[in-house]
């Protein structure tokens, strides 16, 4: 009886272990999940006709959630640039936690332009270049300047070009998606929009032209 009721013992444990084991492969862990982040600071810098610098003053504004996703609200600041004037906006993307800053931007979002992309949505008509008023809405008809390329040719959105236009004050959205392939499917197409993926950023701009 006591062998019998070690031997029991034995095979309860295994059984245990065994759907221990398949419950932990049923679980897969998960891929590619969306970027942390709690700063953002969007860089605007006067440029020429070829995207050279001026030298003209560059123009920052920072969103920042200091405690990630707890109960404060993030601090914002406006966006003011000057009238008729182009500008390269370009991104810091950061995770900031416990005194440490991790660079988004290039630890992650550089490395995988092919699953990332930015898009736009703006009061209409505020800026002279692009026209309209973004293509969040619809993309295959909102035009954006983007002056980067993926892998695959498409639109990632790190430099893009602005121009305004006469003095105002509107809204300039930014929504950042990360679209990971979906097992051998491709997410990031050349018709993708911002209900494809995840969203690493989407944040409202106060945006005065002076």
């Amino acid at each position: 009886m006591k062998i019998f009721k070690n031997y029991l013992l034995l095979g309860l444990l295994a059984t245990a272990f065994i759907f221990s084991g398949c419950e932990d492969d049923d679980v897969p862990p998960e891929e590619n999940p969306e970027e942390e982040i709690n700063r953002v600071i969007v860089n605007f810098t006067p440029v020429d006709d070829n995207n050279n610098p001026t030298g003209g003053t560059v123009v920052t504004a920072v969103w920042f959630d200091a405690d990630f996703e707890g109960p404060n609200p993030p601090t914002q600041e406006e966006i003011t640039l000057s009238a008729n004037t182009a500008y390269l906006l370009t991104w810091g993307i950061e995770l900031e936690l416990n005194g440490e800053t991790e660079d988004i931007l290039g630890d992650d979002i550089s490395k995988e332009q092919d699953q990332h992309q930015f898009f736009f949505e703006f009061t209409a008509d505020i800026f002279s270049s692009p026209m309209g008023n973004g293509n969040i809405d619809m993309r295959e008809a909102g035009a954006v300047n983007y002056l980067d390329q993926d892998v695959n040719g498409l639109p990632v959105g790190l430099e893009t070009r602005w121009v305004t236009g006469a003095a105002t004050t509107g809204t300039f959205t930014t929504v950042l998606k990360h679209q990971p392939p979906n097992g051998s499917t491709a997410v990031k197409t050349a018709t993708s929009n911002t209900t494809s993926g995840g969203t690493d950023i989407d944040i409202d701009w106060t945006l005065n032209i002076n």
